[in-house]
């Protein structure tokens, strides 16, 4: 049998794995020499440990040129039920191994990603156009969540409590929820899957991997690696689907009876659609939903550090993650100081280009609907008396690339300080006092991540304890850590993820009376 494998394997890759070379043209050209590694793109969906085909495929773009990647299986609601079946059958096995040996496959997967973290960034660059250095930091981070939790795996504790009787004792036990839905985004398309997958196989659930439709060749190479990982069939299956297909696949997996727990990454407005879904057969739920990260800048601050904060703060991703600042409040004391830095920080350090160009720092937006946002943002703003310090428009490499952009005067009436912009627009408020700061920051009815500046210790535990969010950045930009537990208040979200906490959102904790001793 052990001899059939890597036949097997290679007749797969020769039928329906492999994408063909990139065609000729600007977006070849802009990857330079780089082409898809073979060895781990795939196209089909993975179910039960097998790569399926779909009558249809849909296409996965180069957002930096808008050319074709090649074409990945459009799986619908049967797939998506087969690949809970998949899950709930392997489920029985998998949680009654040994937490040492779901340590060990967590570790090798792992080791796998890290082994292969140059491909793994490369696909990330060429489907989601983040600059490559971005995408190899981001294989490493995601990988990190493999290893955490698979330490973790092995530390999860039950407990004896005194019991009121001396005839009994009270045990409680914990146990994997079950199968779980992981649905995730395109702006993190790895990390945002290790963080929830490496954290539910810890715990002995199985999982069904819905990414994004933008970027599904991560979460297939992360499949690849998986299975040779070892993880057995059906821990870990990916069903990829395009955009018109979602809401049937997304129906299923919030629906089926036999998936136990939901985990989201996304906006607002979807999290609140999936938890109606969810309703009906009362899944547990943990949601990572939209954020407004207010980026507050006192007077008492060290101007120079706080720069260098918002700059990694709001730019990383070209703006486009959950944690990005998205208003900028700054103290009439320093205002204008910081204003001239931090633009001539953008002018000097912040460079527009191929994800593949070693000197790029901004790729571009992942569609042209996120450019038409920034851009509505933008109009808005300058209509009711905002300054372009600098950017401001599209950029001449393409429609999906613009200028990083810095706004003053502006004001809480503008839709950039009302609605998450997720993209290269960075907005400054200019404020008198500590509390009027705190009550615009704490205006929106989201409460991701927060950020602030300042020398006065006092003042540092007042702003910290007042945020109305899941996480603070005191003098940091940048909070994220695979120890630190990751996740946000109001309509921010449900639950935490990463941290010694977050293998808690996938068990159940199950009382057992022990009597007639």
């Amino acid at each position: 049998m052990a001899s059939l494998l890597p036949q097997r394997a290679a007749a797969a890759r020769r039928r329906l794995l492999l994408l063909p070379p990139p065609p000729p043209g600007p977006a070849a050209a802009r990857r330079g020499s780089w082409a898809l590694p073979a060895a781990l793109v795939r196209r089909g969906g993975l179910v039960g440990g097998r790569w399926v085909e779909t009558p249809a495929a849909f296409p996965v773009l180069d957002p930096a040129s808008g050319e074709e990647l090649g074409r990945v299986a459009d799986c619908g609601a049967a797939e998506a039920r087969a690949a809970v079946r998949a899950a709930h059958e392997a489920g029985a096995a998998w949680g009654r191994l040994p937490a040492k040996e779901r340590s060990l496959h967590l570790r090798r997967w792992y080791e796998l990603m890290v082994e292969n973290k140059e491909e793994l960034a490369g696909i990330i660059t060429a489907e989601n156009g983040k600059p490559l250095k971005e995408a190899q930091g981001e294989i490493l981070y995601s990988a990190s969540f493999l290893e955490w939790f698979a330490e973790e795996a092995r530390r999860v504790y039950g407990d004896v409590i005194p019991a009121s009787a001396k005839d009994r004792r009270i045990l409680v036990l914990k146990q994997p929820v079950g199968v779980a839905a992981i649905i995730t985004p395109w702006n993190f398309p790895s990390a945002m899957i290790t963080r929830k997958v490496g954290a539910a196989l810890a715990a002995g659930c199985t999982v069904v991997v819905k990414p994004a439709e933008d970027t599904p060749l991560s979460a297939l190479a992360l499949g690849e690696l998986a299975n040779q990982a070892g993880i057995p069939a059906g821990v870990y299956n990916v069903v990829p689907c395009s955009r018109q297909q979602t809401p049937a696949v997304g129906e299923v997996l919030c629906t089926d009876p036999l998936v136990a727990k939901i985990s989201f990454t996304g906006s607002t407005a979807t999290g609140k659609i999936l938890l109606k879904h969810a309703a009906g057969t009362v899944k547990r739920v943990s949601m990572e939903l939209g954020g407004h990260a207010p980026f507050i800048v006192f007077d008492s601050a060290n101007v120079d550090r706080a720069v260098a904060g918002a700059l990694a703060s709001k730019y990383r991703n070209s703006g486009q993650t959950c944690v990005c600042t998205n208003r900028f409040l700054v103290q009439k004391g320093i205002h204008d100081k910081f204003v001239e830095k931090f633009a001539k920080a953008i002018e000097r350090e912040l460079h527009v280009g191929s994800g593949f160009d070693a000197k790029t720092t901004q790729g571009p937006l992942i569609n042209e609907k996120a450019v038409e946002k920034v851009e509505r943002h933008i109009n808005d703003a300058v209509s009711q008396g905002a300054s372009i310090v600098t950017g401001g428009k599209r950029h001449s490499l393409g429609k999906n690339f613009f200028e990083p952009t810095l706004l003053s005067n502006v004001t809480t009436k503008m839709l950039c300080t009302q609605e998450e912009t997720f993209g290269p627009l960075a907005p400054v408020i200019k404020f008198e006092t500590e509390a009027e700061a705190i009550a615009i920051a704490n205006a929106a009815d989201v409460g991701l991540a927060g950020y602030f500046y300042s020398q006065d210790p006092a003042q540092i535990w007042r702003v910290a304890e007042q945020l109305e969010v899941g996480m603070v950045g005191v003098n940091e930009g940048i909070v994220s850590s695979v120890e630190s537990p990751f996740g946000g208040v109001k309509q921010s979200g449900l639950g935490r993820e990463g941290s010694k906490y977050g293998i808690d959102e996938y068990l159940e904790i199950k009382y057992v009376c022990f009597g007639g001793l």
